[in-house]
């Protein structure tokens, strides 16, 4: 028996070898930026923002959901949507909302001065019931 029988030749062995070394470093290459990319997330808060708080319930919603909507991605883009702050409906209402604060205040402080105006012009709470 010589050593050429036991063994397949050399370039198919080689070729096999090479393939699947080649196939190795495209995997391990892969899941590092996978990696890298899960820890740029994990970094910036988004992983974290998708697993707490608000948003969070919003992926319980669509796992409690009794019957799945046909696309995952419209449910959490419907729902997380609302919260986003570049959503420009989102912006009018913030800005309205800083208006209509404004305003408020404005009307608060007048209504104080009316009132201490007015004062000026009653007669004190005792003089009405001696009347």
């Amino acid at each position: 028996m010589s050593s050429a029988a036991r063994s397949p030749p050399a370039t198919v062995s080689g070729a096999s070898d090479a393939a699947a070394a080649v196939t190795m470093a495209h995997y391990k290459a892969a899941d590092s930026k996978r990696e890298q990319f899960r820890r740029y997330l994990e970094k910036s808060g988004v992983l974290d923002t998708l697993t707490k708080g608000e948003h969070g319930l919003v992926l319980v919603a669509l796992y409690e959901e009794p019957e799945k909507p046909s696309s995952a991605l419209d449910f959490l883009k419907h729902h997380l949507g609302a919260a986003t702050p570049e959503n420009p409906e989102i912006e009018l209402l913030r800005l309205e909302l800083a208006e209509m604060k404004e305003k408020y205040e404005a009307i608060v402080e007048e209504n104080k001065k009316l009132k201490t105006k007015l004062a000026q012009y009653e007669p004190p709470q005792e003089e009405k019931r001696a009347e």
